[in-house]
């Protein structure tokens, strides 16, 4: 059944207008209060966005209204309200953030008891008792929060725990790019605390530059300071810090793919990758399919969504997955992307292997790959536009198993994502240009649609 509400990761949108005006985030409140009904404690977390503690303010009246207790642990990465609502008195976990995008954009993540985000059949009770009571009509209201430090450092102490002993860790030269975001005030001392010798950047969050030209998606400044400054690699965050891209000592760009292989190589060889398995999305390149299979490891695709490779891990007993976009989920110590626990292994990697990242970046060739991004003005079923559904079936014929083609609807944004994996260039950029051109003249905001 569809959503409204609620995309790929939570409910996402425009600080203060819906879904996250006062109303309807009060409203959400109350209906995460109904769904532990009426008793309990929630924790609430948040970013470095400006509207974080207004957000959090009306979410906690929702769930104070109907008896859940909340606390509010103040700036922290998403993992980190992850790990917290499955170790402590929590029956429920709300990060505000929205991830990548720019401050003026903010959003509601829901974890459950264990800290597993909350399945599409409890999303969808949410949001129906959102928009019941949005249309009887709700009077928003805010509450004071008080923010309990002790429960960050209570998350950072388990990352510094989590894998090889510090001590076991080869002492490394890294440029950390914090993103202005939720990795800022602890990524200096984790670092510090693993051993390395880490210059941190991107680490003065003002409310409104978190993700400005900065982190995971602005690789461009931390390539540039790994090359002048002769550094063993660059570490960087998105803004809620539950995933993370490298830069190599060469200055190649070392994404979730390849973490994904040389994660299940090296936990293969210390005997801990039950079933021989990696669990990733459709988006992962071909190329890394081949390369596992190459090392006798099984590959396992899911819906695009972290929190669906988590359920595909949790029904395989799977130990690693993720994402090629740097969501990658190590089960033994997490239950969500986390992009300190995934630099922290891949210092775990580079210290086991002795071998630069350059060097190991190299074991994952990867087949051409393009994916365009095109601004619909709605989002029909594409089964149901058949000039689309017509021009993904010829690419795909002609194509055959020389590549793949994945169109999908972006969960947060009005955007047709259409990626192209092939193993010439010249198949990625004709068969990408005319399934985009057909989405343009269909659903394109200027065209037919």
């Amino acid at each position: 059944m569809g959503k409204e509400l609620f995309g790929t990761d939570g409910i996402r949108g425009k600080a203060g207008a819906y879904p996250l005006d006062p109303a309807t985030v009060y409203a959400c409140g109350r209906a995460l209060g109904d769904l532990l009904g009426g008793k309990g404690r929630a924790l609430l977390g948040m970013d470095t966005r400006e509207s974080g503690a207004q957000i959090a303010g009306y979410l906690a009246a929702g769930l104070e209204d109907k008896g859940v207790q909340t606390v509010l642990a103040g700036v922290l990465p998403t993992p980190g309200v992850s790990f917290l609502t499955a170790r402590g008195d929590f029956n429920l976990g709300v990060m505000i953030s929205a991830s990548h995008n720019p401050y003026e954009d903010n959003g509601i993540k829901v974890f459950g008891p264990q800290g597993f985000k909350l399945p599409d059949d409890k999303e969808h009770v949410v949001e129906q008792n959102m928009l019941n009571q949005l249309k009887a009509g709700v009077t928003p209201r805010s509450a004071a929060l008080a923010v309990d430090t002790a429960l960050a450092q209570e998350y950072i102490d388990h990352l510094i725990q989590a894998g090889a002993p510090a001590g076991q860790l080869k002492k490394l030269r890294l440029i950390v790019d914090c993103s202005q975001g939720a990795a800022s005030q602890f990524a200096a001392a984790f670092f510090e605390a693993l051993g390395m010798d880490a210059e941190v950047c991107f680490n003065e969050p003002n409310g409104r530059n978190i993700n400005l030209g900065c982190g995971s998606l602005h690789l461009d400044k931390l390539r540039q300071r790994v090359l002048d400054d002769g550094a063993d690699l660059g570490v960087a965050f998105d803004g809620d810090a539950d995933r993370a891209l490298f830069i190599a000592d060469d200055g190649a760009e070392v994404d979730g793919d390849a973490v994904l292989l040389l994660a299940g190589e090296l936990l293969k060889a210390q005997g801990r990758l039950p079933g021989d398995r990696v669990v990733t999305t459709i988006m992962a390149n071909m190329g890394l399919e081949k390369a596992l299979k190459d090392r006798g490891i099984a590959m396992v695709r899911t819906q695009v969504g972290d929190k669906y490779v988590l359920e595909e891990m949790l029904a395989s007993d799977s130990a690693v997955g993720g994402e090629q976009s740097g969501h990658v989920i190590f089960k033994q110590f997490a239950n969500t992307g986390d992009g300190m626990l995934t630099a922290r292994m891949v210092l775990e990697i580079l210290s086991a292997s002795g071998a630069p990242l350059s060097e190991l970046r190299k074991k994952l060739v990867v087949f051409p790959q393009k994916l365009v991004n095109v601004k619909v003005s709605r989002k029909p079923p594409i089964a149901d536009e058949p000039r689309i559904a017509a021009a993904i079936a010829a690419a795909e014929q002609e194509l055959g198993d020389r590549g793949r083609i994945v169109v999908r609807y972006s969960g947060t944004e009005q955007l047709a994502r259409v990626m192209v994996e092939a193993e010439s260039q010249e198949d990625v950029e004709r068969y990408c240009s005319e399934i985009s051109a057909v989405f343009e003249r269909e659903l394109g905001v200027n065209g037919a649609g």
